[in-house]
């Protein structure tokens, strides 16, 4: 409830918007400024009619179309899913719209693990991974062998051993696309700055064979990358203390690896929001926009994802792109998606979820405005699939699913060594062998979920600049890039979160 002398404050985020947003819970009969009375009930962070809107008229929010009405709306009313629905209607936005935000900040740095092969590492783990789900319970075991033996105290500079398994590797096609998503994704974490060590253990007789992985990408064994099946070690048993064996070959190399001063070039951040309510594409959203145009404009590189939660703002990313190729590419990508989902049953407005609505989001168009503000302002510098090698620095974008682990796990192996997830419900997330910087779009969730924030973002609705949230954004990220632990690795996340894509037919 509020006070009863002061007037609710809402919030109208564009000249031409016909809604406004509830930044404190607004009862029936409401009074608010600018004349307006509030016609029913509207929680936080939800909508309000700011003038009559009839049916089959455009809800217009951020000053885009987020869908229609489906009844004649009063000014004042609360507008929502039982007013407000989707359908196709021409987008477009004009070529050359983005507008860069150059830093003005000095050339900044983190402390770093550089690889031999010039990538750098936020972390500093041994990986055990697994080339099928038969091979699973045997790669855990052999994480957990070396945690109970004690060895891991005397490798202060070790981050941990990981066992990082799945459920896929078998009962697949042999060639196609779902083959192809689960080999980069494989040889993106094989491959990955973050681990000093890699073990991947297979089974044998899989259709995601070891040695037809190692020929793709010309993979010799050595200090940094090993590989067996159980069933050529001869089992279970035997499996296990072979793998622990090479664990404790592979400590030694790993700690004597040292953090030392590299660019902030080096950082590459994947953009996740989870969880996202009304706020998110007020505050958190645009927050981390800011700080994505900072690290652009040190040459470091920002990903968006989660190709389902950027529908209906295609054509705003479409416009920013560098050429017309790179365009060209990212509506291919939405072409796709309407297609899978079609043939799956399904349609893009799918999405948002009941939480979302929850929280204030109404349609996937709302809810997809909000999510690309985290890509900033910066000119759109290349479009990759799912776990594909990032080669170019700046603001990028990788096609994935809208499912935070299945989207981070594709980032992570597309080269992301740190993770900035936003939220508004308050997702409870994290992803070894990368740390997770989780950013609450509210205040209220920064105070009931205070040890599983790092930053609350909420404070933009009481005044402080979004850039200067984004520059304390930035900051922390090379805090965290540097050592510092997030909230999320203090819980223990990140064992559990590595969720590769599939797609195809489980024969």
């Amino acid at each position: 409830m509020n006070a009863p002398d002061r007037t609710p404050r809402t919030l109208r985020l564009h000249p031409t918007d016909n809604v406004l947003v509830a930044l404190d819970p607004i009862d029936a009969g409401r009074p608010l400024d600018g004349g307006l009375v509030a016609a029913a009930r509207v929680p936080k962070g939800h909508k309000i009619a700011a003038a009559a809107i009839p049916e089959g008229a455009p809800v217009v929010k951020f000053g885009q179309i987020i869908g229609f009405a489906t009844a004649d709306i009063v000014p004042g009313a609360h507008v929502h899913v039982h007013n407000v629905g989707v359908r196709d209607f021409e987008r477009h936005a004009e070529a050359g719209e983005a507008a860069e935000r150059v830093s003005t900040l000095p050339p900044a740095t983190f402390e770093g693990f550089r690889r031999a092969d010039g990538k750098v590492g936020t972390r500093n783990y041994i990986g055990i991974l697994t080339s099928v789900n038969c091979s699973a319970t045997v790669a855990k075991y052999i994480a957990q062998a070396v945690e109970r033996s004690g060895i891991l105290e005397e490798y202060d500079n070790v981050d941990g051993v990981v066992s990082l398994v799945h459920g896929n590797g078998c009962g697949m096609a042999g060639r196609g696309e779902g083959y192809d998503l689960i080999e980069r994704t494989q040889w993106g974490y094989a491959s990955h700055p973050n681990f000093a060590g890699v073990l991947l253990v297979g089974l044998g007789c899989e259709v995601f064979q070891i040695p037809r992985l190692k020929e793709r990408y010309g993979i010799v064994e050595g200090d940094h990358f090993r590989s067996f099946t159980i069933q050529d070690t001869g089992g279970t048993r035997r499996s296990i203390e072979a793998g622990v064996g090479v664990v404790r070959e592979m400590l030694p190399r790993a700690n004597a690896v040292r953090r030392e001063t590299v660019p902030a070039s080096a950082l590459v951040v994947g953009m996740q929001c989870g969880g996202s309510d009304g706020y998110s594409g007020i505050t958190a959203n645009p927050a981390l926009g800011y700080a994505a145009d900072l690290l652009a404009a040190q040459g470091g590189t920002a990903i968006l994802s989660e190709t389902p939660e950027i529908y209906g703002a295609e054509h705003l990313l479409a416009a920013r792109a560098e050429t017309p190729e790179i365009a060209e590419k990212l509506m291919e990508r939405i072409r796709w998606w309407e297609e899978y989902t079609a043939r799956n049953g399904g349609e893009m407005d799918n999405n948002p979820s009941p939480g979302n609505k929850a929280g204030g989001l109404t349609t996937i168009l709302e809810k997809s405005l909000g999510a690309a503000a985290k890509g900033g302002t910066s000119p759109l510098r290349g479009v990759y699939e799912y776990a594909e090698p990032i080669d170019t620095d700046g603001f990028v974008f990788m096609d994935s699913p809208g499912y935070d682990p299945v989207s981070a796990t594709g980032q992570i192996a597309s080269g992301a060594n740190l993770i900035a997830f936003t939220t508004g419900r308050g997702s409870a997330f994290g992803a070894k062998p990368v740390p997770s910087m989780k950013l609450a779009t509210n205040s209220d969730l920064y105070a009931r979920m205070t040890e599983d924030m790092d930053v609350n973002c909420g404070d933009v609705l009481d005044g402080v600049p979004l850039e200067e949230k984004g520059r304390q954004i930035f900051e922390k990220m090379l805090a965290v890039a540097s050592g510092e632990h997030t909230r999320s690795e203090d819980l223990g996340y990140g064992d559990a979160e590595f969720v590769p894509w599939h797609v195809g037919a489980v024969m």
